[in-house]
């Protein structure tokens, strides 16, 4: 017969994680302090050992990793071609993305600058032909008022 755990409730789980902390800090307290300079020492030597055989293991996996990757010199530059290519497909792709992305920018560009262009000559031409019809309408008044009978 198979037993099922039921999963235990969040504060459940707070309750007991409180009560291994008190545990400890009990057990702290009951030290003596002889005791406890003893453990601070033992911890100041082996947090460093520790540190040193965790940085040598993962320096001895790097190195049986490469020694797996690159076996044998034929292995090794049958792979250092594969990575110089696929490096170069990428470096190709990036640039020909970048060439993109640079010529959609110059196209939008030239675009707006076209279209501002062309408003600014309507606006221009329109400005102009209003003032040369008040122009003429000024000089008509302006003719009227010499050659008239005053």
């Amino acid at each position: 017969m198979a037993t099922t755990q039921t999963p235990r409730s969040a504060a459940a789980k707070r309750r007991s994680a409180a009560a291994k902390r008190a545990a400890q800090t009990r057990e702290e307290n009951q030290r003596t302090p002889v005791e406890q300079v003893q453990q601070a020492a033992q911890r100041a030597v082996l947090i460093p050992v520790g540190a040193a055989l965790t940085a040598t293991d993962r320096v001895t996996d790097a190195v049986t990793e490469l020694a797996r990757v690159y076996g044998t010199p034929e292995t090794a530059q049958k792979r250092v071609e594969r990575d110089l290519r696929r490096f170069e497909r990428r470096g190709t792709t990036a640039r020909n993305r970048a060439e993109r992305r640079i010529k959609r920018t110059r196209t939008r560009v030239e675009r707006e600058l076209r279209q501002r262009r062309v408003r600014a000559q309507r606006l221009v031409k329109r400005n102009s032909t209003r003032v040369q019809r008040e122009v003429k309408a000024v000089r008509r008044d302006l003719e009227k008022r010499v050659n008239s009978p005053a």
